[in-house]
């Protein structure tokens, strides 16, 4: 199953102090977990929309709970608000538009 996951309303830094903080206990362990997911193949895209707090994953696992337990295991899990859309594949989709339309006719 494949999941669109976009987490956003990162938060902004107070202080440098702050800033060193949340990047080295992390920003960047998610980033290191994020590689190492997609080495794996459990993320298949990842990125950061431009200028945004924000982040967007393409996750492809076998259960809405596998797809909830790698977005919670981010580090950066509690510092933005999360939406995970399950996308239906093409293919299948396909097929079914395919069968609708011979009903149909």
């Amino acid at each position: 199953m494949k999941y669109l996951v976009t987490g956003s309303g990162g938060p902004g830094f107070q202080s440098p102090e702050e800033a060193v903080e949340l990047l080295e206990n992390v920003v960047h362990p998610s980033f290191d977990q994020i590689q190492k997911l997609e080495a794996e193949g459990k993320i298949l895209a990842s990125g950061l929309p431009v200028g945004e707090r924000a982040l967007v994953l393409v996750l492809d696992v076998s259960s809405h709970d596998e797809a909830d337990k790698i977005i919670q295991s981010l580090p950066i899990w509690s510092m933005l608000e999360w939406q995970a859309i399950a996308l239906q594949d093409t293919g299948e989709r396909a097929a079914q538009e395919k069968q609708l339309l011979e009903q149909l006719k």
